[in-house]
């Protein structure tokens, strides 16, 4: 793996770390500490990203999505092309600098920077990009993965973008298995596994405002 070269572990290691890092953070939420920082990793249709940025007013915190993409110094549409959502025919893997990293590389540690110093900044909550691994050894970090059911997440897409049934199907399946592949390549860990994450919430079950109640109560607010 090329980014093993500025300090990617082993997958063994990696998936150890990923499952001990959320047993610490969990017993720092029983021990009533204050968790500074929130990361939301979400399934398309699932309403992660409506969660997140509620959860963030509620609380108070600073809220980053879009913001990291702006601070990182890529155009947008460079982003869409080689970040977390490129598409199966961007150059992601392919095109290699001078420095042995290709322009996927590049992006993942611009972006990588930038949500290590917005975490320093203070309290925020922050939206995807292998951000729950960036953030991994720091001990006030409460990682949470939302997912939702099909029938309602295809509802909601077919309600947000005007789309039908099957197209709705196939925007979260396309989507979801661009995040899966950026994420496992970076990490090392399996995208949505539960023992990634300290919180895994269905929010077809439980409903948007019940999941930001769960993550408030954890995090002790």
């Amino acid at each position: 793996q090329k980014l093993n070269n500025f300090g990617k572990m082993s997958t063994t290691t990696s998936l150890l770390t990923g499952y001990k890092s959320s047993c610490r953070r969990l017993d720092f939420c029983i021990l009533g500490g204050t968790l500074m920082i929130i990361t939301i990793t979400r399934e398309f249709g699932s309403g992660g990203r409506t969660i997140a940025k509620k959860l963030a007013e509620k609380l108070g915190y600073a809220y980053y999505d879009y913001e990291i993409v702006q601070e990182s110094g890529f155009a947008k549409e460079y982003i869409e092309e080689n970040g977390e959502d490129a598409s199966s025919t961007s150059t992601f893997g392919f095109i290699w600098n001078n420095y042995g990293y290709n322009l996927s590389d590049e992006l993942y540690i611009a972006q990588r920077n930038v949500i290590c110093e917005l975490a320093d900044k203070g309290n925020c909550v922050i939206v995807g990009r292998c951000s729950d691994y960036i953030l991994r050894d720091r001990k006030d970090v409460l990682n949470v993965f939302i997912h939702g059911d099909m029938p309602e997440k295809v509802q909601r897409i077919c309600k947000l973008y005007n789309v039908t049934e099957t197209d709705a199907i196939n925007m979260i399946n396309d989507t979801d298995k661009r995040r899966r592949t950026n994420y496992n390549f970076y990490t090392e860990q399996k995208w949505g596994m539960t023992g990634n994450y300290t919180l895994s919430l269905n929010s077809s079950v439980l409903g948007y405002d019940m999941c930001q109640k769960i993550i408030m109560d954890c995090a002790k607010i």
